[in-house]
C-alpha cells in the first residue's frame, strides 16, 4: 500500500500519540474509513511544568489481557520518568464501588492527570464526571465511562472488532445457518459494544439464526463450560461461534473434544491462535492491542504539555484468518502470530524484555 501523502498533515498529531509510524500499513482501518472529521480537543488549559503526578486506575488485572495492558501502561510510565515525579497505580478487581473508591484516593494525592479504564461505563461516570469538572483532564483508555466528560479516548474500535468477526463468520457459513454467541464482561463498554457491533452484521444475513447469547467474562475455563453447555443443549445445530476474546479458547476446546470443527473467531490470545492452528479449526481473530496502555501515557503526557489530543485516539491492529473471506481478508499469514515458543497467555506486544511476565 502506498503512503497516504494526502493526509499526512492530519495524520501527524496522530502518529506523534501513538508513537513513530511511517507505514500507511499501520493506519487504524477504522479511522480512515470514519465518514466524519477527526474531533480535536483543545488541552492548552491543563498545561503545566514537569514533573506530573498521574494516577492510573485499572478496572482489574483479571485475566492476561489485562496483565500484558497494565504492564505497558507501567513500562512507558517509567520510560518517561523524566517528565514523571510520581505515577500511582490502582487494581479496583473488576469491582465499581471499589474502583469509586480508587478514584477518589488519587484525586486525594494531588494528581496532575487521571488515567482510567473502568469497570463498567455507567457506574463510573459519576465520579469521571465529578474529576473533570475540578478542573483535572482524564484520559480514558480500553474502557471509556457513558458520557464524554473525558479529554480523550485511547482505544480499538470494539464496534469494528465486533463486525468484522461476524462478518467473517456469517460469510464462511455463506449466509445460512445457526450460531452461537459468546461475550466477555456484562456491562463492559468493550463486551456490549463488540456483541452490538456483531449483531449489526447479523442482522444482514437473515438465513443466520442466533441460537443463544451468554456472558462468559473473557474466561477461557468459563467459555469452555458455556460452550460444552450450548452442545448439550443444541448439538449439531451449532455452525458456528462468536466470540470477541480469551474465551473462545476454552468454546474451542469444548467443540473440538465434541468433534464439532465448526468457524470460531476471538482474538490474539496466543493460546487460540496455536491452538487453532494445531486443531485445524476454520478461524478469524482480530487484536485488541494490549500496547494501548503505552499509547495512553503518550497521550496523558500530550495533554498536560497543553498539545491538541484526538477525542479518539484508534491504535492500529491486525487482523488474521485460516481462511479468507469476500470480504475479511488476513494482513499477515495466520503462523506468523501464533507463537508455539510462547505461553498459552501471551499477547503480543512492545514490552522490554524485562517488563515480561515471569
Amino acid at each position: 500500500m502506498k503512503k497516504l501523502i494526502t493526509i499526512l498533515m492530519v495524520c501527524a498529531f496522530v502518529f506523534s500519540a501513538l508513537g513513530s509510524i511511517a507505514a500507511a500499513e499501520s493506519f487504524p482501518r477504522s479511522w480512515l474509513w470514519d465518514t466524519s472529521a477527526l474531533k480535536m480537543e483543545d488541552t492548552s488549559k491543563f498545561k503545566k511544568s514537569p514533573p506530573y503526578i498521574i494516577g492510573f486506575s485499572n478496572a482489574s488485572v483479571s485475566n492476561s489481557w489485562r496483565v500484558y495492558f497494565d504492564l505497558q501502561v507501567r513500562a512507558e510510565a517509567e520510560a518517561q520518568k523524566g517528565l514523571i515525579k510520581k505515577f500511582y497505580v490502582t487494581d479496583a478487581n473488576d469491582k465499581p464501588d471499589k474502583q469509586i473508591a480508587d478514584v477518589e484516593d488519587l484525586v486525594a494525592k494531588g494528581i496532575d492527570l487521571l488515567i482510567i479504564s473502568a469497570a463498567t461505563s455507567a457506574a463510573l461516570d459519576p465520579i469521571v464526571t465529578r474529576v473533570s469538572k475540578m478542573g483535572i483532564p482524564v484520559i480514558c483508555v480500553d474502557r471509556r465511562v457513558k458520557s464524554d466528560n473525558f479529554v480523550s479516548f485511547v482505544n480499538s474500535s470494539n464496534y469494528t472488532q465486533g463486525r468484522f468477526q461476524m462478518l467473517w463468520l456469517c460469510e464462511m457459513l455463506k449466509g445460512k445457518g445457526n450460531i452461537v454467541m459468546l461475550g466477555g464482561f456484562p456491562g463492559a463498554g468493550p463486551a456490549e459494544e463488540r456483541i452490538e457491533g456483531g449483531k449489526e452484521i447479523l442482522a444482514q444475513f437473515p438465513g443466520i439464526k442466533l441460537l443463544d447469547l451468554q456472558y462468559a467474562n473473557w474466561s477461557p475455563a468459563e467459555g469452555k463450560k458455556i460452550m460444552a453447555a450450548m452442545i448439550q443443549s443444541y448439538g449439531n445445530k451449532i455452525d458456528g461461534v462468536w466470540g470477541d476474546g480469551l474465551q473462545n479458547v476454552g468454546a474451542m476446546e469444548a467443540l473440538n473434544e465434541a468433534g464439532m470443527k465448526v468457524p470460531v473467531t476471538a482474538d490474539h490470545l496466543n493460546a487460540f491462535l496455536v491452538k487453532a492452528q494445531e486443531l485445524g479449526f476454520p478461524s478469524m481473530s482480530i487484536d485488541f492491542p494490549v500496547s494501548m496502555g503505552s499509547d495512553a501515557v503518550k497521550v496523558a503526557l500530550k495533554v498536560l504539555n497543553g498539545e491538541p489530543v484526538p477525542f479518539f485516539v484508534d491504535v492500529p491492529r491486525t487482523i488474521i484468518t485460516t481462511v479468507d473471506t469476500e470480504n475479511v481478508k488476513s494482513d499477515l499469514p495466520w503462523s506468523q502470530m501464533a507463537h508455539k515458543d510462547w505461553p498459552g497467555d501471551a499477547w503480543n506486544n512492545t514490552l522490554p524484555d524485562k517488563w515480561l511476565p515471569k
